[in-house]
């Protein structure tokens, strides 16, 4: 297994993915409920005695707690907070977001449509509401603190870090100075003020207006010039820059703009009222120039389809037909080699992961190693298809269906034009699809698949076989749950007396289908007996 950092005996550190003035990101894994966490690493500068490090662990302990209180889906979840016994690091863990960072979205050569803007912000905005109500102020807010979720839903980071490292009592930070990011900096933080919710609302006028030009609302060579141009330089309006922005929503921008906090709106619900005739309204479809960058998540879905459902997966659809596999390339025996080692390694790592139930775990490991296999030795290479039926079978042992499902129908064509559509590699791809099917309430189309494939292994290895007997006590279960009695016995009671006859009525998949058998004959009307003479 690769040597992984551990914290408080639970969290590992698997990837760094982010870097900032405030410390490190890491993609890391709960060990305890098998789930991707993300894990800041905070550095604080300036806790240079024990004094102080205890009057850091009170403050850390409390902003900690409150940011855990702001509770809405646009905050990921604090789930741990961990302080280091020499108090020189300390953790926050956090929901793993997956997501497009609102900076991939800001291009001078192409601003924002408004509708994608306007929704960023509003959806910001109700963030900030639910913030401002525990009371916690960002004082952070930018661009590079925003995610949009893959279900175009804004995701706001970093709440209650700024608040952990303020410059009050312990001057945690080592030069004393504000703490925020300067293009983003409300007058009143330049200058060391108190930082109230309306100091939020000038970082989204900052975040609103770079959206919808492209740029950033003042531009320096140095953090100094920058700052003063937040205190005394007068925003250029929008309708300037672009012509095309709405003369209420140019009006607003400068309004969150103001140099005073009390000239801005008096709050975030105030904003959004003012940005709703922009928002695109429910069953409405996006223009095509509404398209946004390409790549990105379409932040107006969720006014266009409020708590639409999740999107289906595939039931009763006819899936296309897979494209021919490119022909495998030339790689030299050495790469292929190492290769290889990688190979032997990963499954010993996934091997002791799945041993322990770390089963969403085992799968990211497999999944970091499919690609360059795949690349390197081709996407129907044997050695990749086991990776990818090892990822795909902790999925579907994690509970994951959803993902599970198209990987083994995937994974069906493939074993099927290499070793044919009876090869016990297909047919057991297959078998596997149709459960996950049945896990997510598909049970029609896994009742088909399930039989189709039960035909197949009949006809080769007869009906007592494992496949067949696990086929059939499936089958049997899929009818039960459809309410289908009578069928669902007629499934279970021959397979019972096979079982009895070549594994005996001991034997735990006996024991199993007997006890259904027994409740179906109640049901049924019958004396619930067992094993036949």
């Amino acid at each position: 297994m690769p040597d992984v950092r551990r914290i408080a005996e639970r969290y590992e550190l698997l990837e760094r993915f982010g870097h900032g003035g405030m410390g490190d990101v890491w993609r890391g894994y709960d060990a305890v409920l098998d789930r991707p966490v993300a894990v800041k690493l905070i550095r604080p500068q300036a806790v240079t005695s024990p004094q102080a490090a205890q009057e850091f662990e009170k403050r850390f302990r409390r902003e900690a707690r409150i940011t855990a209180r702001i509770r809405h889906p646009g905050v990921p979840q604090v789930y741990d907070a961990v302080l280091g016994a020499s108090y020189e690091r300390l953790f926050l863990v956090m929901e793993l977001v997956d997501g497009v960072p609102l900076t991939a979205y800001v291009r001078p050569d192409r601003p924002l449509p408004v509708s994608w803007a306007v929704a960023v912000a509003a959806q910001v905005a109700t963030v900030l509401s639910y913030a401002h109500d525990v009371p916690v102020v960002h004082r952070d807010l930018k661009p590079g603190n925003v995610l949009i979720a893959r279900d175009g839903t804004v995701k706001v980071l970093d709440f209650g870090i700024a608040a952990i490292l303020r410059t009050d009592v312990t001057k945690l930070t080592s030069t004393g100075s504000p703490i925020g990011t300067h293009q983003y900096m409300a007058p009143e933080q330049v200058r060391g003020g108190r930082v109230t919710p309306r100091t939020d609302l000038y970082a989204l006028g900052c975040v609103l207006h770079e959206l919808l030009c492209g740029r950033p609302l003042f531009a320096g060579d140095s953090e100094f010039q920058l700052m003063t141009q937040h205190v005394n330089a007068a925003p250029t309006p929008l309708r300037q820059l672009r012509a095309d922005v709405p003369e209420a929503l140019e009006e607003l921008v400068l309004d969150l703009l103001r140099k005073a906090p009390e000239a801005r709106p008096a709050d975030v619900q105030e904003v959004y009222e003012r940005l709703r005739p922009f928002l695109p309204a429910p069953g409405e479809e996006p223009a095509p120039e509404e398209a946004g960058p390409a790549g990105t998540p379409d932040p107006t879905g969720i006014f266009r389809r409020p708590y639409a459902p999740r999107s289906r997966v595939g039931a009763g659809s006819v899936r296309p037909a897979a494209a021919a596999p490119d022909a495998p390339p030339v790689v030299p025996a050495a790469e292929r080699e190492a290769l290889r080692e990688q190979i032997r390694e990963v499954h010993e790592h996934y091997l002791a992961l799945m041993e322990e139930e770390r089963y969403a775990q085992a799968a990211e490991v497999v999944d970091e190693l499919i690609g360059p296999a795949a690349r390197a030795l081709g996407s129907d290479n044997k050695a990749v298809l086991r990776l990818r039926t090892w990822r795909a079978v902790s999925r579907q042992l994690a509970g994951d269906h959803r993902a599970a499902l198209p990987e083994f129908e995937a994974l069906a064509d493939a074993f099927a034009r290499v070793g044919g559509p009876g090869s016990e590699d297909a047919l057991n791809s297959r078998a596997q699809a149709a459960r996950c099917r049945g896990e997510l309430g598909q049970v029609t189309e896994a009742l088909a698949g399930l039989n189709d494939v039960l035909d197949a292994v009949r006809a080769v290895d007869g009906d007592a076989s494992e496949n067949a007997v696990e086929l059939r006590r499936d089958i049997g279960m899929l009818l039960l749950a459809q309410g289908r009695t009578t069928d669902a016995f007629d499934v279970l009671d021959p397979l019972h007396a096979d079982l009895c006859l070549v594994f005996g009525p001991d034997d735990e998949l006996t024991a199993e289908v007997a006890e259904t058998l027994a409740v179906i004959r109640l049901d049924l009307g019958g004396d619930g007996s067992g094993c036949p003479a």
